[in-house]
C-alpha cells in the first residue's frame, strides 16, 4: 500500500505457543503543520495463545522492521557518497528490514514465494483461531526436514544446530555453513545474512569491484542496497 495507509499481518511460531500480529502505521499531526501525517510510528496489535511469549514476539518485531537501528549514522555515512546523496534525501531513515522468524526467512529464501505457500499448506499446523487468511502457522524446519535436495539440507542443518540464525549467533560461522550447503548461492547467502540474521554491512556478490568495497558504504552495505532497490536501481 500506499506509505502511511499499508498494514502488515501474519501468523507466529512461538516458544510457548502461536500469535496473530497486525501492525499498521500510525497518524500523527507534524510539528507545525495543519495536515495529518502519517507513517510517524507503527501500531502493533498481538494477539497470543501464551502471554509468556509477549516479549518473544515484541523483540521479533522490532528485529522486522529494524527498530533499533540508528538511522542518523547511517544517514550520515550513505549521504556523503554522491551516489546515494539524493536517495537518502529523498528517504532519511530508511530501515533494512529483518525477519519476524529467521528459520522461516532462510527457507523461504530458498524456496521461493510460491514453493513456501505449498509448504504452508502440507506442513503448516492450523490455528485453533483462525483470523480470516491467516490460518496456519509456518512449518518448523524439523517438520521439513524429509524434503529432497536443498531445502532438505538446510532444514537438517537448523534442526540439528549445526546452522544457527538466532539473536546471538555468529553471522560468518551461519555464512560458513550456508556455503556448505547443496544449491545455495551467493546471492541466497547475502540475502540470510541480511534479513535472517540482521547484517547491517552484508556483501552482496559483485560487490568486491563496486565503490562499496572500498569502503564508501562501509560499515551499512545493507542500507545502500536497500535504497538502491526502492529506488529500482537492483
Amino acid at each position: 500500500g500506499s506509505p502511511g495507509a499499508r498494514v502488515f499481518r501474519r501468523t507466529l511460531r512461538l516458544p510457548y505457543g502461536t500469535g496473530i500480529v497486525s501492525v499498521d502505521e500510525a497518524a500523527h499531526e507534524q510539528p507545525g503543520a495543519g495536515a495529518e501525517h502519517r507513517g510517524g510510528w507503527l501500531d502493533a496489535r498481538i494477539h497470543l495463545t501464551d502471554l509468556r511469549d509477549l516479549t518473544t514476539a515484541v523483540g521479533r518485531l522490532r528485529r522486522l522492521f529494524d527498530l533499533d537501528a540508528d538511522p542518523y549514522a547511517i544517514d550520515a555515512r550513505l549521504g556523503a557518497d554522491p551516489r546515494l546523496a539524493p536517495l537518502v534525501a529523498a528517504r532519511p531513515g530508511l530501515r533494512s528490514p529483518g525477519a519476524v522468524d529467521a528459520e522461516e526467512c532462510a527457507v523461504r529464501a530458498v524456496v521461493g514465494a510460491g514453493e513456501a505457500g505449498r509448504l504452508v499448506r502440507r506442513y503448516g499446523k492450523r490455528l485453533d483461531a483462525p483470523c480470516g487468511v491467516l490460518e496456519r502457522i509456518f512449518p518448523a524446519p524439523s517438520e521439513l526436514v524429509a524434503e529432497p535436495g536443498t531445502l532438505g539440507a538446510l532444514a537438517r542443518a537448523l534442526t540439528d544446530g549445526t546452522l544457527r540464525l538466532d539473536p546471538g549467533a555468529d553471522r560468518d560461522d551461519a555464512e560458513a555453513v550456508l556455503r556448505t550447503l547443496p544449491g545455495i548461492d551467493a546471492r541466497t547467502v547475502a540475502l540470510i545474512r541480511t534479513r535472517a540474521l540482521g547484517d547491517p554491512d552484508a556483501q552482496a556478490p559483485g560487490e568486491e569491484s563496486g565503490a562499496s568495497a572500498a569502503g564508501a558504504w562501509r560499515p551499512w552495505r545493507s542500507y545502500a542496497r536497500q535504497h538502491l532497490y526502492v529506488e529500482g536501481q537492483l
